[in-house]
């Protein structure tokens, strides 16, 4: 199976139109998260699909688009009642 890494997906889009289409698309890989930034596990292929998709999308003069890759290593800490970040058994992409 391949190894997947731990991402914080963000975006700032201006056309509600386009804001919906993020939306979806970023949740076709969430584990978790908040209005508009997300907790995903990516393999390097789904990095880069997602990536490709998400500037197909957005207006490269309006909108913005950040992925970050969390340190593995790192303590993860929580505030209020939250679950600790997991990389499920399996995954749907669709």
């Amino acid at each position: 199976m391949p190894q997947r890494d731990f991402y914080l997906a963000a975006y700032d889009v201006s056309s509600p139109r386009r804001l919906a289409a993020a939306l979806a698309l970023v949740r076709g890989y969430t584990t978790g998260g908040q209005k508009s930034v997300h907790e995903v596990f990516l393999t390097r292929g789904e990095r880069f699909e997602l990536l490709h998709d998400m500037a197909l999308l957005l207006d490269e003069d309006e909108d913005r688009f950040f992925l970050l890759r969390l340190d593995p290593s790192a303590r993860t800490y929580a505030l209020g009642v939250a679950a600790r970040p997991a990389d499920p058994d399996y995954f749907y992409v669709g």
